[in-house]
């Protein structure tokens, strides 16, 4: 597991960006429970995710907002354009009681921008 604590802060809000190889959703799940046991990450108001998994030569996306409407699926596009199969990539976010609207969505791309260029 790897964990990239305050990626961006903005207006209140924080964000950090974990990740790991996973085999099928069931792994990815497991992996993002495991995340949830570390007691900042329970109190996050956001664990977004997403995962392509690869079998038998197909592609199966997955994604999970959890509440942050839309995460998933800029998680997952960024996913799919970098070719990353088999590793879960989480969003965590923790609210800071300003509304961000839109900067949001550019948050989440900068927290999984640092999570891959970690991975080289």
């Amino acid at each position: 597991m790897r964990i990239i604590e305050n990626v961006v802060s903005d207006r209140g809000s924080r964000y950090a960006v974990s990740g790991g190889a996973v085999a099928g959703r069931d792994g990815a799940e497991a992996f993002v429970a495991d995340l949830r046991r570390i007691k900042k990450f329970a109190k996050a108001t956001h664990n977004s995710w997403a995962v392509l998994i690869e079998r038998d030569g197909q592609r199966d996306p997955i994604r999970n907002d959890d509440g942050e409407a839309g995460a998933g699926a800029v998680i997952l596009r960024m996913l799919e354009r970098e070719g990353l199969v088999n590793h879960v990539v989480v969003v965590t976010r923790w609210y800071g009681g300003v509304k961000l609207g839109g900067d949001r969505f550019r948050h989440v791309t900068a927290a999984v921008r640092a999570y891959l260029a970690e991975l080289g």
